[in-house]
């Protein structure tokens, strides 16, 4: 058995390539590029690879890229690398990756910029640029197989190590609960790690098989929790440094031009006031508290010069003229024109207004200046790309900035964006000392990177038979896929070459609205609207109002094909088996009753990131034309579960953020400016509005698929259909409001 010096998966080298789009060669470097693990050890620790760590007491911690902000994977995928290695889970880790290239994340590339750049592109793309993104439920899809591969080489050199010491076949040996065992002897990780690092991966790596002393499939306790309930664990707000102030900062309205005027006098007045640092866009108050920021800030009274006019009316007007011009075809089967030509066809409109992200936590970022460099602690969705903007807000190189991720309290796609750190900076910059700028709840509603509204003309045809012939989905919303790829992106050569060459329509801002239905012949258009303000990505993205669309249409569907409305989904799934297994389950679990006039109860299914799900509904509308939802009813196949208890969780919160999204998370705008300020203006959910809510996790061995998102969509068409049995009334607009058709 031969020990090597190279330490076994201590490098990993990745081919970078070159790329073409139309005409346009992308200057990558086409040589082999070796990417060497960074991730920090102490004193004692042992490294394996990217992905894991062994102390000399036998504590394992693993790397996890991704930003944890209550989705789970601090512990789910940790315990994919716990389960693959035979580790005692009460001696596992986490600690969250530094940024390389070892952790980027092609595949969050492609669900959040669609069509963007060609798929044989995305993975080298998102290597060559280190871009490690937290979004679009990809944290299990994309890092699963890597981190189960770095358990198993782990487990393999460790084996290789005590079965040297045993004089044993290190294929005889197993490990469970932290030590490699072979009969009765046992040697623990910890007194092995040092040796074990010295020998190679075996070629052909063996994968653990059978299903006893298994971490996989078993509700693990959450590694976070601990932290979250002692307050030991770190949020943005909690980052004390020696000599920091506070600021407080007020943006100027969409369409700012420039700050127009503001007292200075009157801030200089408050106690504990210190500066002002001011641009054209914003102008921020620092003070040695918060309180005093704000007040400060308050005191100015700052005024700005904006150059368009945004409000409620200009963006329902821009929708419509939209919808009424020329679309580009984003998907598409069959040919529609001789199918709707002479038919009787159903049509039917529908809208969804913006929404908030809500996060409980508002943007906040810490930044610290020393010595030329910047240093800044935040919460991030993407770290890469946050230090990229900060470098080029100050005009400074990208290897001058460092990214410390924190917990995030919520986020929900909120933290993909980065105003909040370009701004700690710049701040930090010009005072010399450590700065920590948090919005205010108003301020974090006024520049919001909101979900976008939309509108959608639906036509269809019936056959004979009562299925679906032909469909079109025309959609009128902004193209925020677009938008968000050159705001986050912009000045990469091959993103800039693919937005370029990309046609008027955006992917993204249609996404989902394919139908899973079999229907021989389907269209779907995109209509960019101009809207005049800025948004971005929301949990679960364009599916939030693609599959209202949908799930509302098929509905009308069939009450005007005379069939109900089970019955009508299941006749046209065959092709989708596990989505109608879904629709099975929720229709028997929850007692469906046909949909029958009065019965209050309403059907929704979506297929979403490898994922399926069904929700039944039941909903009513009080006295004080107020929806009142009682029960909902979820069926799930999301693939192969690691963890039951955080796929419970997050299905749970899906169905609440959902029905969040669908009675209420909205705003108007007024003077370019929004109207919600505040929690209290959101028509949050209560725990008095929480119905009940019972969720059934389908059994299956197929891959994993995404779950933190897969809950939001199917809500509100759900809570829309279930409305409609109730009172007759068909509610085609989000948020749902009784009588406001």
């Amino acid at each position: 058995m031969e020990r090597k010096g190279l330490r076994g998966i201590d490098r990993r080298t990745l081919l970078i390539g070159g790329g073409a789009a139309v005409g346009l060669v992308v200057a990558w470097a086409v040589w082999p590029r070796t990417y060497l693990p960074n991730l920090p050890l102490a004193e004692g620790e042992t490294g394996f690879g990217a992905w894991l760590k062994i102390a000399p007491d036998g504590q394992v911690t693993v790397a996890v890229p991704q930003c944890e902000y209550g989705q789970g994977v601090f512990t789910t995928l940790p315990q994919v690398v716990a389960d693959e290695l035979g580790a005692d889970w009460r001696r596992v880790g986490v600690e969250a990756a530094p940024l390389s290239p070892l952790y980027a994340n092609p595949l969050a590339a492609g669900e959040l910029f669609p069509g963007v750049l060609p798929e044989r592109l995305r993975a080298t793309h998102a290597v060559r640029n280190a871009l490690v993104l937290t979004g679009a439920s990809t944290s299990m899809r994309n890092f699963e197989a890597p981190l189960r591969e770095a358990g198993a080489a782990a487990r393999a050199m460790l084996c290789q190590a005590a079965a040297a010491r045993w004089g044993v076949d290190w294929r005889a040996c197993g490990t469970a609960d932290g030590f490699v065992v072979n009969g009765k002897q046992r040697l623990g990780f910890g007194e092995l790690a040092a040796e074990a690092a010295d020998y190679d991966v075996p070629a052909d790596l063996p994968l653990r098989e059978g299903d006893g002393e298994r971490l996989l499939g078993e509700p693990a306790p959450r590694l976070d929790a601990p932290g979250k309930v002692n307050g030991s664990a770190s949020f943005a707000a909690d980052i004390r440094l020696p000599d920091m102030v506070f600021a407080a900062i007020r943006q100027g309205p969409v369409g700012t031009v420039k700050l127009a005027a503001l007292d200075e006098a009157a801030a200089q007045s408050v106690p504990g006031m210190l500066h002002i640092v001011k641009n054209e866009r914003w102008v921020a108050a620092v003070a040695n508290n918060s309180w005093a920021a704000q007040r400060a800030l308050d005191a100015m009274k700052p005024k700005f010069e904006v150059a368009t006019k945004v409000d409620s009316a200009s963006i329902q007007a821009a929708l419509d003229a939209a919808l009424d011009g020329e679309g580009a075809r984003i998907d598409a089967e069959g040919a529609l024109s001789p199918v709707f030509k002479g038919a009787r066809v159903v049509t039917a409109e529908y809208r969804v207004g913006v929404a908030l992200h809500a996060a409980i936590e508002p943007m906040t970022a810490t930044a610290a200046w020393e010595d030329g460099r910047i240093r800044i602690w935040m919460p991030t969705q993407a770290p890469g790309l946050a230090r990229s903007a900060v470098a080029q807000a100050l005009g400074m190189d990208a290897g001058s900035i460092l990214i410390h991720p924190v917990f995030a309290g919520g986020s929900f796609g909120q933290n993909l964006e980065h105003q909040v750190a370009e701004q700690a900076a710049l701040i930090a910059r010009e005072l010399r000392k450590p700065v920590q700028l948090t919005w205010s709840r108003g301020e974090t509603c006024l520049h919001d990177r909101y979900r976008p509204p939309a509108a959608a003309r639906m036509t269809a045809r019936l056959g004979a038979n009562g299925a679906v012939a032909g469909w079109l989905a025309k959609i009128a919303a902004p193209s925020s896929g677009h938008d968000l790829a050159r705001r986050l992106m912009g000045g990469d050569s091959a993103v800039d070459a693919g937005l370029a060459v990309g046609g008027a329509g955006d992917p993204a801002a249609v996404d989902g609205a394919r139908p899973p239905y079999r229907i021989p012949n389907f269209a779907v258009d995109h209509h960019p609207a101009d809207i005049g303000l800025p948004t971005g990505y929301w949990r679960s993205g364009a599916h939030s109002y693609t599959s209202f669309f949908t799930e509302s249409f098929i509905d009308e569907l069939a009450h005007v094909a005379e069939i109900e409305a089970h019955s009508f989904r299941i006749a046209m799934l065959g092709g989708v088996p596990r989505l109608a297994r879904c629709l099975s389950t929720v229709a028997s679990l929850g007692g469906w009753q046909g949909g029958l006039a009065g019965s209050g109860q309403g059907l929704a299914c979506h297929a979403f990131r490898g994922s399926y799900i069904a929700v039944m509904a039941e909903a009513s509308v009080g006295g004080d034309q107020k929806i009142k939802v009682e029960r909902l009813v979820a069926a799930v196949d999301c693939g192969r579960v690691v963890n039951p208890d955080v796929v419970q969780q997050q299905i749970e919160g899906g169905l609440i953020f959902g029905m969040a999204g669908a009675l209420g998370v909205t705003t108007g705008f007024t003077g370019n400016m929004a109207e919600a300020r505040s929690f209290a203006d959101l028509d949050l959910p209560r725990l008095s509005d929480t119905p009940e809510i019972m969720i059934e996790l389908i059994a299956s061995e197929a891959d994993a698929g995404g779950v933190s998102e897969l809950a939001v969509p199917p809500v509100a068409p759900a809570i829309a259909n279930a409305i409609h049995a109730a009172t007759g009334v068909r509610l085609r607009q989000l948020p749902l409001i009784p009588g406001g058709e």
